[in-house]
Formats: structure tokens, C-alpha cells, sequence
């Protein structure tokens, strides 16, 4: 089996404070981390048995996952394995970079959000700098706000060309076109970002050959559809994969709608999906047409 999954535990602290973060932070007692950590070694244990499968991983955490020391060593751990095709976390990039140097880079990837206001901006772009000089791919984000466009613009400039910079298009805002032409100037992919996606009665790869699973091991087809498919440690969860088209009126997340067969961001984003980096620099002018298309669709 090829399969693709989203890890969701329990944990939800974060060193940050962003107002217009959408979700839920608490601050996590020691008997929180401690369920945390235990829930991950679990699905980490389970992961490396799976040797006679191809899998592809992604934590996408509530709060901030690299800042604990489980979830650098499970990235590690898991980057060395054969079976394992990419593993990858999101992440605002607030930890200490060293640790790295231990990890597969042609395994490991990291999806990293800047947010000015919660760090200076010079060791943000000091650890991107970092990153890229130790060959671990990664992609760039940051909420596309008024009052981020400068910080973003300053980061297009100033990281190396061949990283990938999205924006992600603020929770509850809507764009005017000529705002959205802002935006898309720094991201061509940005128009897939601006609005939701009708996705009711779709066709999209969750549920078939990508799963979302919690700290309990609890399979559903992505995080944001709560119909149980089964259970990853007894494995139940096996006989209930197949296409299924999507139940929810609009998908408007990233890590959904880059699953709906209707759209062409699997081939844009060939070989970096988890991580959110898009194919090499000579499909440049490509991916640019279908972002264009894209916006004349809505």
C-alpha cells in the first residue's frame, strides 16, 4: 500500500501567541506532554513496523512540534527508514536547527510558517538560510494580512530563489481582486488559497489513499471530516479505504483541498506535497497558467 498520512496529537501549546491563529491553544500540563509523547512513540513504533508498505507522513500539530524533543527524534528516526517516502511537520520554525544534521534530508521536509510579531525577522531568515544550507527541502508561508505584505515581500527578496514562498489567505477575509493581484505577485498559487473550494460530491484521494489520525490511533479521511473509517493499530481501519467523494459543502485548508482530484496541485506540487514545495523551477511558467486558470474559474 502507498499511503499517506496527517498525524494529529494531542498536543496543543505553542510558544506563539498569534491573534489570527484559528486554533484552539491551551497551555499543555506535564501530564498533557507526557499523553502526547506516548501517543506519538506509539504511532511512530507502528510506522517503522510497516515494511511492507510505502508511507508518507505529515504532523500537523495544534501547537508547536518541534520545540519537544519526541517530535525531532521521531522525524529523525523515521527519516532513515526505506519504507518510508517522505516525513514531513509543520512547523513556525522557533527550535534550534542542529538537530537536523542527524536526519535524512532526502527523507526529511519541513513546511515553515513565519509570523512577524512572534520572532525578529533576522533569525527567522538566519534558520531558512540554515536549512538550505544543509539541503533539507522546505517551503515558506505566511498569512497573507495587510499588515504581513511587507514582511512578506522582504522574505521573497531575501530567501534563496529556489524556495518556495506561499501565502495563505487569512481566516473569514475576503480579497478584493486588486489585493488578491498583491498577494498572487508573490505567490502564483496564492488564487487556490483566496477562496474555498466547492468540494460536495468530488472525488478526493482522503479516505482512499490518504488518512487523517489522531492520538488515539482513530482514522478518519482528513481532519476535518469526523466520520470514523476504523482504527490504525488493530488495522481495521484497511478494509474501509476506497474513493469516496467529499461530504463537505467547500473545502478552504490546504492540507484538504491539495487532495481533490479536480484540481491539478498533485502535479503542481510533484514530488513535495507534504511539505508544500512545488515542482523544479523549469514548471515555473506552468504552475503560473494553472494558478491563472484557477482565478478565471472562480
Amino acid at each position: 500500500m502507498d499511503l499517506t498520512l496527517l498525524y494529529r496529537g494531542p498536543l496543543a501549546s505553542c510558544d506563539y501567541d498569534c491573534p489570527y491563529c484559528p486554533f484552539a491553544k491551551r497551555r499543555d500540563s506535564t501530564a498533557q506532554l507526557r499523553a502526547d509523547r506516548a501517543a506519538l512513540e506509539r504511532f511512530g513504533e507502528w510506522a517503522t513496523q510497516q515494511t511492507d508498505d510505502r508511507l508518507s507522513v505529515l504532523f500537523t500539530p495544534w501547537g508547536e512540534g518541534l520545540v519537544r524533543s519526541w517530535y525531532r527524534r521521531t522525524l529523525t528516526e523515521l527519516s532513515h527508514l526505506p519504507h518510508i517516502r517522505r516525513v514531513a511537520i509543520q512547523t513556525n520554525l522557533s527550535c534550534r536547527t542542529d538537530w537536523l544534521a542527524d536526519a535524512d534530508p532526502g527523507t526529511l521536509a519541513l513546511w515553515c510558517t513565519y509570523h512577524p510579531g512572534q520572532t525578529p525577522y533576522d533569525r527567522f531568515l538566519t534558520k531558512c538560510r540554515d536549512l538550505a544550507e544543509r539541503g533539507i527541502r522546505f517551503s515558506v508561508g505566511i498569512v497573507g494580512l495587510t499588515e504581513h505584505l511587507e514582511a512578506a515581500r522582504r522574505l521573497r527578496a531575501d530567501l534563496p530563489g529556489h524556495v518556495y514562498l506561499w501565502v495563505n489567505a487569512a481566516e473569514g477575509h475576503t480579497y478584493t481582486d486588486a489585493e488578491a493581484d498583491v498577494w498572487t505577485a508573490l505567490d502564483p498559487l496564492f488564487p487556490y488559497s483566496r477562496r474555498p473550494h466547492t468540494s460536495a460530491g468530488l472525488p478526493c484521494r482522503t479516505g482512499e489513499s490518504v488518512i487523517s489520525v489522531d492520538g488515539e490511533g482513530t482514522v478518519r479521511r482528513c481532519h476535518f471530516v469526523r466520520a470514523e473509517l476504523g482504527n490504525l493499530y488493530d488495522g481495521s481501519y484497511r478494509a474501509a479505504l476506497r474513493p469516496r467523494a467529499c461530504p463537505l459543502a467547500v473545502c478552504d485548508c490546504h492540507i484538504g483541498y491539495v487532495h481533490l482530484e479536480t484540481l491539478p496541485l498533485y502535479d503542481v506540487f510533484a514530488g513535495g506535497v507534504l511539505e508544500r514545495v512545488p515542482a523544479p523551477a523549469q514548471h515555473s511558467a506552468r504552475i503560473t497558467t494553472i494558478a491563472m486558470r484557477a482565478e478565471a474559474s472562480k
